[in-house]
């Protein structure tokens, strides 16, 4: 009788894979046996690049940090630090809790967990757990008042065209006509108000064929004498996504055509595609998101206007309604996403993230892998 023999997977890695906080294996020359996703995500590096590199690869390492992971090891117990800042290779500064934990295995040297904990990262989840609130909240009341204007709107007309019809003189019928159509422009304003309120109609959708869609759009509206021009930087391992295309279209062509108006006829827009690992929207925690950014370098989005940019109305132009970010923000609710928004004089970027389904997640992982070979 022959013995089976079967390969056990690794269940303690399958655990690590799936955290949402980055966990880091160093030897005892402080060099990385292991990344998990979460520290892919968190560092921007591969595990097959940051594999077997020293930990100053991913993160600038001080003599007091190194001295903290020495003795972790040497004394053999754990070390705890709380809103340490550390510094990326590419500058990005960050706000982290973290966590030594040395282990040793039988006849094995000694290793140490690095747990890390992004601090920016809870502060920016409960930002949108808010900003998915108060739009919840923003288009309930706008639903209500919306209700409360139509109906005495539709009185008014109706009352307008009544008595036209009884009056003898053309002049004078002017003047009702007058009222219909201020009473047909506020009908109009407010179904704008409330935005599109179809269910999306989702297709095999490519962001790259929205993307191109809206640049060619948005240059044929441009003046002749614009110099306004576009940089691509797409991502070309994404697959489609599951999408009402023209939702996406009409999201994209608000934000864009918003990013025109602001570089008044001399720019750039930048349209960005990547995608995110182990990334939460809200308080739902997705494997992988598809991430657009649409950056201008344009004079910026005015601080006091910042925190209020995607409620209805709200606008830092004269002739502006206000109402095109929110209804790019409902359309992409509606796909369970979200558009966040960071501007400062110079740059300008509203970035879209939308979920990808598990089918779609795998053939990235797939691309990803076919890389490898």
């Amino acid at each position: 009788m022959t013995e089976k023999t079967t390969s056990k997977p690794n269940y303690q890695r399958n655990i690590l894979d799936n955290l949402n906080t980055a966990v880091v294996l160093l030897n005892s020359d402080l060099r990385i046996e292991y990344i998990n996703p979460a520290s892919e995500n968190l560092f921007q590096i591969s595990k097959r690049r940051a594999t077997g590199a020293k930990l100053d690869k991913v993160m600038f390492v001080d003599d007091d940090f190194v001295n903290r992971l020495q003795d972790a090891m040497v004394n053999f117990h754990p070390i705890t630090e709380h809103e340490a800042c550390i510094t990326l290779p590419d500058g990005r500064e960050m706000i982290i809790d973290y966590h030594l934990n040395p282990l040793q295995l039988a006849n094995q040297e000694i290793q140490l967990t690095l747990e890390i904990a992004h601090m920016d990262r809870h502060i920016r989840i409960a930002r949108e757990e808010k900003l998915l609130s108060e739009q919840n909240a923003t288009r309930n009341l706008v639903r209500g008042m919306a209700h409360e204007i139509k109906n005495p709107l539709g009185g008014l007309r109706g009352a307008a065209q009544l008595l036209e019809r009884e009056l003898p003189s053309t002049e004078l019928k002017e003047y009702t006509q007058i009222i219909i159509g201020e009473a047909d422009r506020l009908q109009s304003l407010v179904d704008r108000m409330l935005g599109p309120n179809n269910v999306p109609k989702k297709h095999n959708v490519n962001i790259h064929q929205i993307l191109e869609h809206v640049r060619q759009l948005i240059q044929i509206e441009l003046p002749e004498e614009d110099q306004v021009y576009f940089k691509l930087d797409y991502d070309p391992s994404l697959p489609d996504i599951m999408a009402d295309s023209d939702m996406m279209i009409q999201i994209v062509l608000n934000i864009t055509r918003n990013a025109v108006q602001s570089l008044a006829g001399n720019g750039e827009i930048t349209y960005k595609t990547r995608p995110l690992r182990h990334f939460t929207i809200g308080h739902i925690h997705h494997r992988l998101v598809l991430q657009t950014d649409i950056i201008d370098n344009g004079p910026g989005i005015p601080a006091d206007l910042q925190e209020q940019i995607f409620y209805p109305m709200v606008t830092g132009r004269a002739e502006g309604t206000g109402l095109g970010l929110s209804i790019a923000q409902s359309l992409i609710n509606q796909h369970g996403g979200l558009i966040k928004m960071n501007s400062r004089p110079g740059k300008t970027v509203f970035t879209l993230y939308l979920p990808l389904s598990n089918a779609q997640e795998n053939r990235i992982e797939k691309t990803e892998m076919d890389k490898l070979k």
